[in-house]
């Protein structure tokens, strides 16, 4: 074989330009049987060697074309070659690669065999969970443990209520202005108690809105005659309650929340309101039932057993009756009247230890509920034995 023939990379003769003449490359060429011709095609630039192009049976199959070994000082540098090739166009019509093969799952890992959760000691919470709030109240776990939800507000609120209630009876022998004084301490603490003992807290809003309404009966009652001092009073209280309700309306919280501010709101503007009858009561009444409340409170907080306890905070009412009816034109009646305080406050003093209360419930429910809920009977009782 002459070098003027060369053999391409699928086994077939290839003609350079030293063969010889382009008609006897053609004329051999014919010559050759069918099955073995192929294609021959005008090489686009004289300069470069003439290729064929033979049939294979893999139509998607793109040969790579095999570059003439050049003299040793003519290769390119390999930084060279990896530049210039960089930026090839993608070929058409390749195959994609085959999926990968997923994964093996991992085993799965024993569970360890479970232990007893540890017990939380009494006077902790217990552990967080993601299905809700595990906590109970303090009321819930008293009960648990055989304890009773209910502890009365004890020695220094008693001793406040007492304070507060002479400050009411001193106001009260001076006048309605100088009763004006204690009364409107009494009826804001009576408002932020009852929010607080309810678990309301901060109820700013709320506190500031039954407070206003207390104050509103105040000035209503002096501005008129003694004998339109209860219609001031329950006109005060029912301004107050609907604009409660339309306040509640103009909410945007939820169903049972707005009720709960509802019933709150009207409730704390109710007693904070119903205060306001130590001004409309007679002042002998004041008096007396001021200093009733201050000794059955007194009498109630002492260390005694839970009906002898009763027992002794009612007499002590009604002997602080009868003493402060001495110094009043009431006189002997103030028995009745001071007895009648008395289970007022035991009352007010009850709902204030209910549903084991905290200490903030103590220093304003406690102090205020036993002189506030005493008023209605201060108010009947007081005109009905002048």
């Amino acid at each position: 074989m002459s070098d003027d023939q060369q053999y391409d990379g699928y086994g077939q003769r290839s003609y350079g330009q030293g063969y010889g003449s382009e008609p006897q490359a053609q004329q051999q060429y014919q010559q050759q049987p069918y099955h073995q011709q192929q294609h021959y095609q005008e090489p686009a630039n004289t300069q470069d060697a003439q290729t064929w192009q033979g049939q294979t049976w893999d139509t998607q199959y793109q040969p790579q074309v095999q570059h003439q070994q050049q003299p040793h000082h003519q290769q390119p540098h390999p930084q060279q070659v990896a530049a210039e090739t960089a930026y090839l166009p993608q070929q058409s019509g390749a195959y994609p690669l085959p999926p990968e093969t997923p994964a093996p799952a991992p085993e799965p890992v024993p569970a360890a065999p479970a232990t007893p959760a540890a017990t939380p000691a009494p006077d902790s919470y217990s552990a967080p969970t993601t299905m809700g709030n595990a906590r109970i109240t303090d009321a819930q776990r008293a009960r648990a443990e055989g304890r009773s939800p209910i502890i009365p507000p004890g020695a220094q609120p008693a001793g406040l209520t007492a304070v507060l209630a002479l400050l009411l009876a001193g106001g009260a022998a001076v006048g309605p202005y100088a009763l004006l004084v204690p009364l409107v301490i009494l009826q804001a603490v009576t408002a932020a108690g009852w929010f607080r003992l309810n678990g309301m807290w901060p109820a700013r809003q709320g506190i500031a809105l039954a407070f206003a309404g207390a104050l509103v009966a105040d000035v209503a009652v002096l501005a008129v005659d003694d004998e339109y001092a209860l219609p001031a009073i329950l006109g005060s209280l029912g301004a107050w309650v609907l604009l409660t309700v339309v306040l509640q309306l103009r909410s945007y919280a939820g169903a049972d929340e707005r009720m709960q501010g509802l019933m709150a709101t009207v409730a704390s503007a109710s007693l904070a309101i119903i205060a306001t009858g130590n001004l409309a009561a007679a002042p002998d009444a004041v008096i007396v039932g001021a200093l009733a409340v201050a000794a059955a409170t007194v009498a109630r907080a002492l260390p005694l057993p839970g009906p002898v306890s009763i027992v002794v905070a009612l007499a002590a009412g009604a002997g602080a009756g009868i003493l402060a009816g001495g110094l009043t034109d009431i006189g002997g009646q103030g028995a009745l009247l001071g007895l009648g305080a008395g289970v007022c406050a035991l009352i007010g003093l009850r709902v204030a230890s209910y549903d084991y209360p905290s200490r903030f419930v103590h220093m304003t429910a406690g102090v205020a509920l036993p002189l506030t809920v005493a008023v209605p009977a201060i108010y009947l009782l007081g005109r009905a034995l002048a």
